[in-house]
């Protein structure tokens, strides 16, 4: 939704269901495909079926996720969630959520928004991401701390979105940078391969990868995305 109000190009479809799960929908989807179109003996067999992900917490998939492909469109479909982080872990509980919960558990409210495809209409539930959009803002749904201590790679995501799409970031977000579990977090729930992937993001443009390193050096993180703690130099970066 996001990338479409941008009016940036985007195959990143996803689709999230509240009276179902993804998998048990998308068999519907797929049978109901099957029986309103007619026979195509020159599609692929890749459009024939539904493809299970299993939740994997260390690849950031925290629940079952259905893919299929419906008119050459990859799509994933899951159902709304919410979720509850344990101290120690960035890796949620998960459980089936209202679409208010899931909005909630968002990292930004630009990323909070839906498009309802029975009333053709974007839906801001959280009533801010369309303001935060036009204003181009990175915001998070719920306190900036509690957000970033249940996950502290989110902040990591404002970095790399602040590059990619030319947003600012909030001031609750760099408040809640200083904050020292946030902190402490980032190198002890966050895995350096996770780390590794939103630094890589970094430099998909150059104007992008400018923008977040000044950014990292703002909010004083450079020296633990690149885990100086043993060098003395943390501070100074």
């Amino acid at each position: 939704v996001r990338d479409k109000l941008l009016d940036k190009e985007s195959d990143d479809i996803d689709i999230a269901v509240d009276k179902s799960t993804g998998v048990e929908f998308a068999e519907w989807l797929l049978e109901y495909q099957k029986l309103s179109a007619p026979p195509n003996p020159t599609s692929s067999s890749s459009s024939s079926r539904v493809h299970k992900i299993l939740a994997n917490p260390s690849q950031s998939k925290h629940l079952e996720t259905a893919t299929l492909t419906l008119f050459t469109h990859s799509i994933d479909i899951v159902n709304l969630r919410t979720e509850s982080y344990a101290i120690d872990s960035r890796i949620p509980t998960v459980e089936i959520g209202t679409v208010k919960e899931d909005a909630e558990r968002r990292d930004f409210t630009v990323n909070a928004m839906y498009y309802n495809i029975n009333s053709c209409k974007v839906e801001d539930i959280l009533g801010s991401g369309l303001i935060d959009l036009k204003d181009r803002l990175l915001r998070t749904p719920l306190n900036a701390v509690v957000t970033f201590k249940d996950d502290p790679l989110r902040l990591l995501r404002a970095v790399r979105f602040s590059g990619r799409l030319g947003f600012n970031v909030d001031e609750g977000v760099k408040t809640a940078s200083r904050d020292e579990d946030v902190r402490n977090g980032i190198g002890g729930k966050v895995s350096r391969e996770r780390i590794g992937k939103e630094v890589n993001g970094f430099f998909k443009e150059i104007r992008g990868a400018y923008v977040s390193y000044g950014l990292l050096y703002e909010m004083n993180l450079i020296g633990i995305v690149y885990d100086l703690s043993g060098w003395g130099i943390e501070e100074s970066w």
